[in-house]
């Protein structure tokens, strides 16, 4: 008999086209191919019914998330609040299956008394989000917006403890899986994040140009493309291109000061793919070293040589399969030096077998094991 459990998602993980949803997306799949049968639920806000989830999940079932403002006031979480939801209590005590919670978002069934003491309850730990809001708080700019994140970030440092309930905790990284254990959280394990690449696969014909890509909706994100422009490549004798979705008005005013720099908004999957199979060189840098890695994790499947700062890389294990620079000189001249530089057969190796635990199939095993 095919292991049974229910999963509590976040969001309506279909269309995979962001990091959240790509993660969860893309376990189902491999947990579903590995002979789990998956009862779904998850959440609706800004992203419709997805008939294709029917695929992978042996049900599938839609919550209302409760935007409601005055939740903003109480002491959870606005992100955990939002998300209770009695019919979905009502479900999961209709049997005894394990069940799966998608983010500290859906840990509101991890409080006393709303679900049997003994339940196998695990949470997928996406950020450590107190840490994960606060970095956010310091790279928005909107006055009403930094509020929210700075307040959302004081109720998550008082909220986040609560994962001690769980039976297990899935992290994406190590770092992360060193602060949940600093917590009193038992039985944590790292499983990188559910990413589309079932094996490296390098094609197209190399072009001398740097990219960065990320949803640029993201504010991190943003503020890392800036920094960029600004401070590596403006008066740089070396093409960047910035690619991803929503670019800000601001991002598009720097970008368009600059000859040897260039925006794409809103690219396709193909056209991304291309892109990032292409660049000579992916850069990527980020000013938080929490949160998910599956733009860095495309870009070592499917990208030439990476070039990131340290916090892009701790706590993931990706170190040794990237170069790593913390300053605008040391970009300069690794972008230069890795420009002239091949690709060949030995690094593709080198990489393919690094990266064998970070294909889906293969990082799922702490969560099978957990299951049985």
């Amino acid at each position: 008999m095919a292991d049974e459990l229910h999963v509590v998602a976040f969001n309506v993980p279909w269309p995979a086209d962001y990091g959240g949803v790509m993660d969860v997306y893309y376990r189902l799949r491999a947990m579903c191919e590995a002979g789990v049968k998956i009862h779904l639920h998850c959440f609706t806000y800004g992203r419709p019914k997805a008939p294709e989830l029917e695929s992978v999940c042996a049900s599938v079932d839609y919550y209302r998330r409760n935007m409601a403002w005055w939740l903003q006031l109480g002491r959870r979480p606005f992100i955990v609040s939002s998300r209770e939801n009695a019919e979905l209590r009502e479900c999961l005590l209709a049997d005894c299956l394990p069940v799966l919670l998608e983010g500290v978002h859906c840990c509101w069934l991890l409080e006393e008394g709303v679900l049997p003491d003994d339940r196998r309850v695990a949470v997928r730990a996406h950020n450590v989000e107190m840490n994960y809001y606060s970095m956010l708080y310091k790279s928005e700019t909107n006055w009403w917006r930094r509020s929210y994140l700075h307040l959302e970030s004081l109720k998550l440092r008082h909220y986040e403890p609560l994962l001690r309930r769980a039976s297990a905790v899935f992290t994406v990284s190590d770092g992360d899986r060193d602060c949940f254990r600093a917590m009193g959280c038992r039985h944590v394990a790292t499983v990188p994040c559910g990413n589309p690449n079932r094996e490296p696969h390098w094609g197209g014909q190399s072009v001398r140009r740097a990219l960065y890509h990320g949803n640029l909706s993201v504010p991190e994100n943003d503020a890392a493309a800036r920094d960029l422009i600004a401070n590596v490549f403006a008066g740089f004798d070396c093409e960047l291109v910035v690619a991803g979705h929503a670019p800000s008005a601001a991002l598009r005013k720097l970008a368009g000061r600059y000859d040897n720099v260039s925006l794409v908004a809103d690219p396709s999957d193909n056209e991304m793919w291309r892109l990032v199979e292409e660049s000579s060189v992916n850069i990527l840098t980020t000013r938080q070293a929490t949160g998910l890695k599956i733009k860095l994790l495309n870009a070592l499947f499917r990208g030439r040589h990476c070039l990131v700062n340290s916090e892009m890389v701790e706590g993931t294990g990706l170190k040794e399969l990237c170069v790593v620079e913390d300053d605008a000189a040391g970009m300069q001249k690794a972008v230069m030096r890795l420009m002239k530089e091949d690709f060949g057969e030995e690094q593709m190796n080198f990489r393919r077998e690094r990266l064998k635990p970070y294909v889906t199939s293969n990082a799922i095993g702490p969560i099978l094991e957990w299951l049985h």
